[in-house]
């Protein structure tokens, strides 16, 4: 059961309270049964294909060569949150017709569909409350922008746990450990690594490869998981 604390920027009365190892496993859980049942297995990257299956499965509309410049040009996605049905997601078509792009396209993808996933049940609650963005209108659409996509602040409570679970359905927890610990025995390395060291960039460009994502949410990712580290003497990681 999802714990809920009280909200501290007035948008609701509650909202939910995920720790980072909770998103890890739902996101892991979510997107491996996805797999499985799509395919009969479980491989990755994930395609930019499968991703848009997914998000199609739990909203009732995906639009993905939308005209977001009105809202900014900062902004590459969008959840449309609707009171008593699925949201509505908006992909910018500057990410959609440019393939040298696509990564960024996958991981914009992911951010949308934890919104949709996790945050989707709270419209609900506006019917009991104030609109969802306190601007009086029906349908609000929570919306993406590129400096936090990835990584926003905690207080930004809606973003930060949508960029988490970007990075946790995108790179599992499972299968980032086991890249890490063939790397790690393969270079002897018993302790995690900073980032701007050679060990630490060729382990960023491994996962980046592995999981077609860009080096900037390789290294977010592995950092969270404690596999990168700001100073040398990182701790004990495998045995």
């Amino acid at each position: 059961m999802v714990m809920h604390i009280k909200d501290g920027t007035g948008r609701f009365a509650e909202r939910p309270h995920f720790t980072e190892a909770e998103l890890d496993a739902e996101c892991e859980e979510i997107i491996c049964d996805f797999l499985r049942e799509l395919h009969g297995t479980v491989g990755y990257p994930v395609s930019t294909d499968d991703l848009t299956k997914l998000i199609e499965l739990h909203a009732d509309d995906l639009d993905l060569y939308a005209d977001l410049s009105a809202l900014g040009e900062d902004v590459e996605g969008l959840t449309e949150f609707r009171h008593g049905e699925k949201p509505h997601v908006k992909i910018s078509r500057l990410l959609s017709d440019d393939l040298r792009r696509e990564n960024r396209l996958r991981t914009t993808l992911t951010h949308e569909f934890s919104h949709v996933h996790f945050h989707s049940y709270l419209s609900d609650s506006v019917a009991r409350q104030s609109s969802l963005f306190d601007t009086g209108q029906p349908n609000q659409p929570m919306t993406c922008k590129r400096e936090t996509i990835l990584a926003a602040i905690k207080t930004d409570w809606m973003e930060w746990q949508a960029g988490y679970a970007c990075g946790a359905l995108l790179m599992p927890a499972t299968a980032v450990k086991h890249l890490v610990a063939s790397f790690f025995r393969d270079h002897g390395i018993y302790v995690a690594v900073t980032p701007d060291s050679t060990h630490g960039r060729n382990l960023i460009r491994s996962a980046a490869d592995t999981f077609r994502v860009s080096e900037e949410a390789a290294s977010v990712r592995l950092s969270r998981l404690s596999f990168l580290s700001a100073s040398v003497s990182g701790q004990t990681l495998l045995q």
